[in-house]
């Protein structure tokens, strides 16, 4: 799959600043941001199943119950989708997970999704292959191809710190929804990955306190 099918990968944190430099040089309100924000993370994970199975185990709790529960499941060795289809509910339910995430995670484990050949599969048809499966948002979709793929140009546009730091970045009345968020992000293409990164060190910054992980 050529390049200009998928867009940019970030690789390393040298990608993030050329993002970084090239939202600076788009418009100065990003500057001021990077300027308060200092560097910004690279956050790349690894891709796959236990990616996923993951994202459903933090689902509505608390990161530390999430670390409780995820630990339990790697503990018992259910964080691949053979283990999962093959354990019994009562196995899974005893690491901590309701029955509806019990739910999900076999329906995932069901998918059979092909990790390796999302790697070279443009980032619209990863969103829809992933949304396919229940208990797979958008919002995980997208997280998943900026995080575990690398995506140099994909938003979190529901993300709610997301559309508070552009609120106070840019001086907006009001908190953009969606859809306003989606039109305003479409200006910051081909770094739109690096921009959520720019707005979620900003909205610690602005709100003083920890954002989105």
């Amino acid at each position: 799959m050529a390049e200009a099918e998928i867009g940019r990968v970030i690789h390393s944190d040298a990608c993030v600043a050329e993002g970084a430099a090239w939202l600076a040089d788009l418009d100065p309100r990003f500057a001021d941001a990077l300027a308060q924000t200092g560097p910004l993370p690279l956050r790349l994970r690894k891709d796959g199943f236990d990616q996923l199975l993951s994202a459903i185990v933090s689902q509505q709790v608390s990161v530390a119950a999430a670390a409780a529960i995820w630990k339990r499941l790697k503990d018992a060795r259910l964080t691949g989708p053979r283990k999962i289809l093959w354990a019994s509910d009562d196995e899974i339910r005893a690491c901590g997970m309701s029955r509806q995430k019990i739910r999900y995670a076999r329906a995932l484990a069901e998918a059979r999704i092909d990790y390796k050949a999302l790697r070279t599969t443009p980032t619209p048809e990863v969103i829809r292959t992933l949304t396919e499966v229940p208990g797979i948002g958008t919002w995980t979709a997208e997280i998943y191809a900026m995080f575990s793929l690398g995506r140099a140009d994909v938003f979190a546009h529901g993300d709610l710190a997301l559309q508070e730091a552009a609120r106070i970045l840019f001086q907006l009345n009001d908190r953009p929804q969606e859809r306003a968020m989606r039109e305003m992000a479409a200006a910051w293409s081909p770094w739109r990955s690096v921009a959520a990164r720019t707005l979620w060190a900003y909205y610690r910054v602005a709100k003083d306190r920890e954002g989105i992980r």
